[in-house]
């Protein structure tokens, strides 16, 4: 069984909110224990950016094209 969720704050913990239509195909029911395998998803939106490269991008483009066509 493979079920997707979404991380929410619960007070000061963090919980795992699991949507109906899978809680009802699974037969999930509030205080059935459950064992959870986490895999986490990165968000690209977040990651652009947050690279730092010594050398700009034009530097690197320059670099990789030294050479074509000589």
């Amino acid at each position: 069984m493979r079920v997707r969720g979404r991380v929410r704050r619960v007070g000061n913990s963090l919980g795992v909110v699991i949507p109906k239509d899978e809680a009802e195909r699974h037969n999930l029911a509030e205080g059935d224990l459950v064992e959870l395998e986490v895999e986490r998803r990165i968000n690209l939106e977040e990651m652009f950016g947050s690279l730092k490269f010594s050398k700009s991008t034009q530097q690197m483009k320059e670099e990789s094209r030294a050479g074509w066509g000589d």
